[in-house]
Order: structure tokens, then C-alpha cells, then sequence
């Protein structure tokens, strides 16, 4: 069986079902398997003639070995459905030029990539309460930047034995993000937005989960935390999928040969997505280069360069909101898998963070990590200037973080010569973000006066591209939530909304 253990050196050695129920240690560390089970060439090619749904199974029984073939079965099936995924492929890839693919993966109920993982976590969530015995209703914990609260609430709502409640910086998202998630419905459901920013709305849901005193009481009423953030390691397994499927149909649509490299680029946030990436390289993947596109919020960018992580720096609010964070969570579980599962360097590094506001990995770590990574960032006129070439050239709209992404990879290729095929992981559909979208693509003067709601139509009439089904009528809905909170009462909003 695969065991789990915490990047923080509590060998816990449990189960996937408890690590998916559990979503984070006790010592605060992150579940991390104990071991990757590698791909053959062959296995992978095989890939190539199945559906999602197959290669999903394919990867994820790798991980969840204490789930029955049957029961991972269900839960594929039940999360990649073709009434909530608008594409046969689920995440189609599309060729924009010679080297350059997009996989698109937002397709899904609200429109972003969170629903590769946000659709499946809740039935595995179901499952492991099922299989570890527990009794205990699971409270579901979500700080978001802007997509993922949108996909958890809609992937748990109304779901037997859970509740949730999803923080968000209240000006910290796109008004359809925002629209998204205050119009949620379901008893089960609580959403709330925070006087902050991402980094603040994160560190609060990660002091809560650790409170031993809100944990106790909540104990004594049947309730526990659990997380559909990708610290919980079932909201990050569904991730590695779609690094095969992209690869998988690369050499379906005969654009590489077999065992061919390829390079993947990932406008990156919280580092869960591009470490999907590493761990499928891990796993046997053919993955030449993973390249790490930021924003204006260049941690990642700096930290990949030069080996210290500094948060203490100007938090920008971006056009690109899902990457405006300095807090990457799972950039631990990579430091641990690259320094040989050291949990000692791992925990000073994360308490030297959490104290002084930085960290240095030294010049060997740094070099390790710069076999598989290379990081690049894009500014806000840039990121605008791309949307607009993308689409002069290719008839290709993009969103901010997408627009992110191609910008980062032309430095990329500018600054090492590299053409290896490339698939660029497109995190959201343009029609979230259609103010700066319709601002690159038709000029100020063009979308002056419009809403984020009209504008949707606007970009649809313009580039012919068809409105999302999910989006269409948000602003008519019912507003549900109207919560907001300082950061520092985030505990006593959750103590309110539980009645502890």
C-alpha cells in the first residue's frame, strides 16, 4: 500500500483515505506519498488511445491503492461528466503554433482549471469518511484567490456529511469570480470575504486549522477540519492526470514521437499545478523543462533564480488575480522531495519563513532545482500586449493568467534557444476575466462604461467565441452571502458559522 507521510517529519505512515480526510498534519506539514510508482514508454503510449476518464483511473490508482478499482471508478466517473464538462476531451489541447500547445483546462462547471481536482475531491472526500470509520461531520476549510472557492463550493454543495465555508479577499477577485461564489447555493455552503489580501485569507485558514482549542470544541459537537485546498493531497493526485493526458494527446495528434520530451509552462500561484508537473516527471513523464510563469508577485520567480524565498515585498493586485500570492504552500512539498525527504531543513526553512519572511536553500538545493525548473515573469502591460498578439496571430483568446504564461515562455525560448514542444497549462477561460481581456483585444474606448457582465456578451459578439454556459445570467442571481470579516476574526467567523 501507498503511505503518507508529512513534509514536517511526522511519519505517520496512513493511509490516501485518511491524508484526503485528514488534509493536513497535525504538525502542519503536507502529505506526501512515500513513493511514485513510475510509467513505462509503453504505458504511457497506451495512454494515447484512451478517454480522460481511463487515464484519470490509469494514474490515480497508483496513489489511492486503498481505494477498490471499482470505487475509483465511480468517483472518475462521477466527476468528469458530460453535463459538467462542456468538451468531449475534458482537457482538450490546442495547437497554436509549431512548438506551442495550449491544454485547456477549464471546460468545467465554473470555468477553471480547480475543476480538474474540485470536481473528483468531494466523492473522494465521501469515500474516504466511508472507509476510515469516522463519524465525525467533515468541515471543509477554503481560502481562495479566486477560482478555487468557486470550484469547491461547487463541488461540495449538498454533499452528505460535509459543510463548507470558503474566505476570499473581498477586493481581491474578479466581479465574476466574486458573483460566482455569493451566489452559491446549498445549505451546506458558507462564503465569506475577508479586509485583505490572498496571503492574509491563507494564513488565517491555516492558523484556524491548527487552533487546538477551536478543534476541541468543534470535537465535542462532531466536527472536524479537513481542506479542498491543494495542501490536501486529493485535491493535488487529480492534478498529475492531465500532465499525461496533454502528453498522451501529443502523441495522439502526432506532434511528438514516443519518449520524446516535451516542456510544460504554468502560470503559477500557489505552486500545486506546475508541482502536479514535477511529480509526473517523478513518475516516468518525458518532461524536458517546467517553466514557472508569474505575475508582478515574482516569489517563485526570484526564488527559482537565485534560492531565497522573500515574501517581505509589495503585494500587487494584479489583472491576473489567481497568481497574486507570496505565500506558496507547496513549494514545501517539492523542497522535500529535493532535498532527499530531509524534513529537518524543510521545517527550519518553513519556521524561518514564517518568522523572519524569508529563507535561503543554499547553492546545492538551487542547482537541483535548476535541472527541472526554469522561472520567468510578466508584468501587467505585457500580459495585455500578449492577450492582444495572441490573438492578432493565432485568432486565440486568452485569459490574464493564460496571457501570462505565453509571455514567460517567449523569454523562455528567447533566453535559452530552446524549440522542444511545448504545452502551455491554460488556467482559465478569458470569459472570467473579460475587463482586461476586452481592454488588450478593443482598446479603453471600446468597453468605457460597460460592466464585467456586459462585457461578457461584448467579447462573445466580438470574437465569436461562445459565452460559457455557467457564466451566462450571473449577475441576475440571487446574492446569498453577504459576510465580510477583518483577517484577525476569521476564527470567530467560523466559531459563528459552526456554533462552537
Amino acid at each position: 500500500m501507498v503511505l503518507y507521510d508529512s513534509t514536517r517529519g511526522n511519519n505517520e505512515g496512513i493511509s490516501s483515505a485518511e491524508a484526503i480526510k485528514k488534509g493536513i498534519s497535525q504538525d502542519g506539514g503536507l502529505f506526501v506519498p512515500r513513493k511514485f510508482e513510475t510509467l513505462t514508454i509503453d504505458e504511457i503510449v497506451e495512454l494515447s488511445n484512451k478517454s480522460y476518464v481511463d487515464r484519470a483511473v490509469a494514474i490515480l490508482k497508483r496513489f489511492l491503492d486503498d481505494f477498490t478499482l471499482e470505487e475509483l471508478t465511480e468517483c472518475v466517473i462521477r466527476a468528469y461528466r458530460s453535463d459538467k464538462f462542456s468538451h468531449k476531451d475534458i482537457a482538450p489541447l490546442t495547437a497554436i503554433n509549431g512548438s506551442l500547445n495550449v491544454l485547456e483546462l477549464w471546460h468545467g462547471p465554473t470555468c477553471a482549471f480547480k475543476d480538474m481536482a474540485l470536481q473528483i475531491l468531494p466523492h473522494f472526500m465521501v469515500k474516504a469518511i466511508e472507509k476510515t470509520g469516522e463519524k465525525r461531520e467533515i468541515v471543509i476549510l477554503v481560502a481562495t484567490s479566486g477560482d478555487t472557492g468557486k470550484a469547491a463550493l461547487e463541488g461540495f454543495a449538498g454533499v452528505e456529511g460535509t459543510r463548507i465555508i470558503v474566505f476570499y479577499p473581498e477586493n481581491g477577485v474578479s466581479e465574476v469570480q466574486k458573483y460566482q461564489m455569493i451566489t452559491q447555493t446549498g445549505d451546506n455552503v458558507k462564503v465569506v470575504g475577508v479586509k485583505g489580501n490572498f496571503d492574509d485569507t491563507q494564513t488565517g485558514v491555516k492558523r484556524i486549522f491548527t487552533d487546538n482549542a477551536i478543534k476541541a470544541r468543534m470535537d465535542a459537537k462532531g466536527l472536524m477540519f479537513s481542506s479542498a485546498n491543494s495542501i490536501n493531497w486529493g485535491r493535488l493526485v487529480p492534478q498529475i492526470v492531465y500532465y499525461f493526458s496533454a502528453y498522451a494527446d501529443m502523441i495522439r495528434h502526432n506532434r511528438i514521437a514516443p519518449g520524446e520530451k516535451i516542456n510544460f509552462v504554468v502560470p503559477t500561484g500557489n505552486f500545486g499545478n506546475i508541482l502536479a508537473g514535477y511529480y509526473a516527471m517523478l513518475m516516468g513523464l518525458p518532461v524536458n523543462k517546467l517553466v514557472c510563469a508569474s505575475n508582478d508577485n515574482n516569489v517563485l520567480t526570484d526564488f527559482i533564480r537565485t534560492g531565497t524565498y522573500d515574501k517581505r515585498r509589495q503585494f500587487v493586485k494584479t489583472i491576473s488575480p489567481s497568481m497574486d500570492i507570496l505565500i506558496s504552500s507547496n513549494l514545501e512539498r517539492l523542497l522535500y522531495e529535493i532535498t532527499d525527504r530531509d524534513h529537518q531543513k524543510v521545517s527550519k526553512w518553513m519556521a524561518q519563513l514564517n518568522e523572519n519572511g524569508y529563507y535561503n536553500v543554499g547553492s546545492k538545493v538551487l542547482d537541483k532545482i535548476g535541472k527541472y525548473f526554469w522561472a520567468g515573469w510578466s508584468n501587467q502591460d505585457e500580459t495585455l500586449k500578449t492577450i492582444e498578439c495572441i490573438y492578432k496571430e493565432y485568432n486565440y483568446v486568452s485569459d490574464t493568467h493564460t496571457a501570462v504564461g505565453i509571455d514567460v515562455y517567449d523569454k523562455y525560448v528567447i533566453s535559452t534557444g530552446d524549440l522542444t514542444p511545448t504545452v502551455l497549462v491554460s488556467t482559465a477561460s478569458p470569459f472570467k476575466f473579460n475587463d482586461s481581456v476586452c481592454k488588450a483585444l478593443f482598446g479603453e474606448n471600446e468597453i468605457e462604461g460597460k460592466s464585467e457582465f456586459e462585457l461578457i456578451e461584448f467579447l462573445s459578439e466580438k470574437t465569436g467565441w461562445p459565452v460559457p454556459e455557467p457564466l451566462k445570467g450571473l449577475d441576475k442571481k440571487e446574492i446569498l452571502h453577504t459576510s465580510v470579516c477583518e483577517k484577525d476574526n476569521m476564527d470567530e467567523m467560523v466559531t459563528n458559522t459552526l456554533g462552537l
